[in-house]
């Protein structure tokens, strides 16, 4: 019965995965087709009102950045925007390279094969619209720090191939978060044009990035033996914590290019409109693993500790 069970759920899988690719086809942007850069509305002014800092943004909502004049919160916004458009295309560069190395090792006649190369390209193109906006707006801005682009060099490009499971797992977490945070954005207020074509463009296209990360795990996890699946109910929560911040809360390289004072980021950074935001943006891979069965009674003080788990029961769900 569990071997029909697995042999259904993989039917499944590859029956979305064929859905996928087709949708890929129907429905596709390229960078320097489909965005009007040089549209007279859509030009980068620093002093332009509409990258202001929305409210619900953590560093928005500080009085010291409420105190400024329009064309310095303009700015900072526009730096806050070019910021997370950098370290978008980094984390995407990380996802490539894991997708085919992913790919490489599929036998023939795997469904897999076709839709991963359609997300890689479409990857490509949001890469080249993120780093096209990073140079038109002329600041010289950081992505992923560091640590994180050491760790993803030595220890997560390897995890494609060789625990593919906890690979998707830091896709989404990369992902899931930005996804959260362009979505809200996208129904709250008005954003600079440019801008907000980028966005429209990545989040239609990201849903299918999503989706096919949610779906291969729903079907390999309920597969995998205990050790690894002890394994990743420890790792989610740490990928999850760590990846949310890095992708949603402002940098300290961020604070040096706008110019913003440390103890605002501090103050930013430690405020409950962020500790929601990061806690909101991972809910749905947090449901994931709950139905996966990936929260132990041992790991859900992990999800704690990260500040990810459910405010409402303190549980994972």
């Amino acid at each position: 019965m569990v071997a029909l069970d697995l042999r259904s759920q993989q039917t499944a899988f590859e029956d979305i995965v064929c859905r996928l690719s087709r949708q890929s086809v129907d429905k596709r942007y390229e960078a320097f087709v489909d965005v009007e850069w040089d549209a007279d509305d859509w030009r980068i002014d620093p002093d332009d009102r509409r990258f202001e800092l929305w409210d619900l943004d953590p560093l928005g909502a500080t009085a010291w950045y409420r105190s400024q004049p329009p064309e310095v919160r303009a700015r900072i916004g526009l730096v806050r925007m070019a910021t997370t458009m950098r370290t978008g295309w980094e984390f995407e560069n990380i996802l490539q390279r894991g997708l085919l190395a992913f790919a490489f090792r599929l036998p023939n006649n795997r469904p897999e094969f076709r839709y991963l190369h359609h997300e890689v390209t479409e990857e490509s193109q949001h890469t080249l619209m993120f780093q096209e906006f990073v140079d038109r707006s002329g600041l010289p801005v950081a992505g992923l720090s560091w640590p994180l682009k050491l760790a993803a060099e030595v220890g997560v490009l390897p995890l494609a191939h060789r625990f593919p499971e906890l690979f998707f797992l830091f896709v989404l977490g990369g992902e899931d978060p930005i996804d959260h945070v362009q979505r809200t954005r996208l129904r709250h207020g008005e954003a600079h044009p440019l801008a907000e074509r980028i966005m429209r463009i990545h989040v239609t296209e990201e849903a299918r990035h999503l989706s096919f990360a949610r779906h291969y795990l729903t079907s390999r996890v309920p597969a995998l033996g205990r050790a690894r699946r002890v394994v990743l109910s420890v790792a989610a929560p740490v990928l999850l914590g760590v990846m949310a911040r890095q992708m949603i809360e402002p940098g300290s390289s961020f604070g040096r290019v706008a110019g913003v004072p440390k103890a605002v980021l501090r103050e930013a950074r430690r405020s409950e409109q962020s500790r929601a935001m990061v806690r909101d943006s991972v809910g749905k891979v947090r449901r994931l693993c709950t139905d996966l069965g990936l929260v132990s009674l041992a790991s859900r003080a992990l999800w704690r500790l990260f500040g990810i788990s459910d405010p409402r029961t303190g549980a994972a769900r």
